[in-house]
């Protein structure tokens, strides 16, 4: 098998990213505040990790009756999906503070939901920040034979009919992320075909760490207090909403009709056909960015295309600074992919899907 090389950006003389970053920091300059985030946003966090909490004390302590025990559970999955945004995604890339002590706190909550943030780090913030929609690569868009999540993957009789049955698959993600795809980087040291940094001895530590913690917390816990079948019933509800809830919001910002898969045109040079900011506004879509319910619930993820310009750039600051990056678009002629309701992003999504499939 050829060994994986991967790609670098061209190096260009005006670059977008570059006229962007002086655009939006002129913006936090006038205004006089920081990047990152605010009260605003401990607030938020404070409320999701107290209530996530609560209802977990609630359903295992108090053992509700079942009709109320399953409305607790799909009300963890998804608190765990908003804190996942909000909390964790945030101080995964820094910007949930200006204080790196908390930041690292912040991304730590994903170790208490039970994935590793090492793990989600090199995935996320190195490969998929700056690799999105490359095949081959970027693992987000791997899902083996089961979906077909870009042009140059291949097509398998089955995928005629994943724009139906990707709901299903999609409810497996937190699930499948907690049993399988964190061992299976541990163990073979790769994401997708990237090789991961090495491990220092105290992260090895925090992997099972993390791991003995989930399952005390989710499996043990909950099987002596409630028993067994109603606690995989009770598990179940609530990892398959968390699932779903995190990859449609994942997915409607870079599998829709109108994104890009960019690829190497010539393997000497091994260049991607456009540099870092333009990649980005191709292969990237924002989605209901004027309904506020749902920018507080994703954590901003709805502006995803200010978000992948500027990852270290807190949520609360998208509505404003996307309107810097509109401007530069206009101005330049360049694509900014908008749907301005969720159902029109699902519907991209779902119509790409069956594209894919044909």
């Amino acid at each position: 098998m050829r060994q994986l090389t991967i790609p670098r950006f061209p190096t260009v003389k005006q670059s977008i990213h570059t006229e962007l970053r002086k655009r939006v920091q002129a913006y936090f300059d006038a205004k006089g505040i920081s990047s990152s985030g605010s009260a605003k946003i401990f607030t938020k966090a404070l409320f999701f990790l107290i209530a996530f909490i609560a209802i977990y004390v609630h359903v295992v302590v108090f053992t509700p009756a079942w009709y109320i025990a399953v409305l607790d559970c799909f009300l963890l999955g998804g608190f765990v999906a908003a804190i996942g945004f909000n909390v964790m995604h945030d101080g995964s890339h820094g910007s949930f503070s200006t204080n790196s002590r908390i930041n690292k706190l912040a991304s730590f909550s994903m170790n208490l939901l039970g994935a590793n943030h090492f793990m989600w780090h090199m995935k996320h913030n190195v490969i998929h920040h700056t690799f999105t929609n490359v095949d081959g690569i970027d693992d987000d868009i791997e899902a083996g034979f089961l979906l077909r999540m870009a042009p140059t993957q291949k097509r398998y009789k089955m995928h005629k009919f994943q724009h139906i049955y990707f709901w299903f698959l999609y409810s497996l993600l937190y699930v499948f992320w907690i049993f399988f795809t964190d061992y299976k980087k541990y163990f073979t040291g790769k994401i997708g075909n990237v090789n991961i940094n090495k491990m220092k001895v105290t992260q090895h530590i925090g992997f099972w760490l993390t791991k003995v913690f989930h399952a005390a917390i989710y499996i043990v816990i909950p099987i002596l207090t409630v028993g067994w079948l109603p606690w995989l019933i009770g598990f179940l509800i609530m990892g398959l909403f968390a699932g779903f809830i995190l990859s449609i919001v994942f997915q409607l910002a870079h599998t829709v009709e109108h994104a890009s898969f960019p690829q190497v045109a010539d393997i000497e040079s091994n260049l991607l056909p456009e540099e870092f900011a333009l990649h980005q506004l191709k292969t990237t879509a924002n989605f209901a960015t004027k309904n506020k319910l749902v920018s507080f619930l994703v954590g901003g993820l709805n502006f995803q295309i200010e978000h992948h310009l500027f990852p270290k750039v807190s949520h609360i600051h998208y509505p404003a600074i996307s309107k810097i990056v509109k401007a530069v678009c206009m101005e330049y002629q360049l694509q900014y992919i908008e749907y301005p309701t969720m159902r029109k992003a699902i519907g991209a999504h779902v119509r790409f899907l069956r594209q894919m499939g044909r």
